[in-house]
C-alpha cells in the first residue's frame, strides 16, 4: 500500500496564497462607493401600464361609461407584419401617457 492519496480525494492549496516577498508594501485602504441597489419588482412596466387600463376598463364597464374600443380587442388592431401596431388612444388621461 501506498502512503500518497488519491489523486482528486484532498485539496491543492499550492500557489493559492498571496505575494511571499517580505519587502513587499501594503497599499492603502482602498475606499469603495456605496453600490446602488435598484428595487426588483414582479411586473415589468409594460405589464403595469396594462393592467391599469384593464382596471379603468373594468370601472368604466360598471359604471356604464364603456363606450370605447378595448385596448385588449385584439381584433380592432391587427395589423401586417410590416408595421407598427396601431396607438391605442384612451378616452381618459392617464398618468402614464402624460
Amino acid at each position: 500500500m501506498s502512503d500518497k492519496p488519491i489523486k482528486g480525494s484532498y485539496i491543492d492549496t499550492q500557489g493559492m496564497s498571496g505575494p511571499t516577498d517580505p519587502n513587499a508594501k501594503s497599499t492603502e485602504p482602498r475606499v469603495y462607493k456605496p453600490a446602488v441597489k435598484k428595487p426588483r419588482r414582479g411586473l415589468t412596466s409594460v405589464d403595469v401600464m396594462e393592467l391599469k387600463i384593464l382596471i379603468h376598463e373594468v370601472l368604466d364597464e360598471r359604471e356604464g361609461k364603456f363606450n370605447y374600443i378595448s385596448y385588449f380587442d385584439t381584433e380592432q388592431y391587427k395589423h401586417p407584419v410590416t408595421e407598427d401596431e396601431p396607438d391605442y388612444r384612451p378616452h381618459y388621461k392617464p398618468a402614464y401617457y402624460q
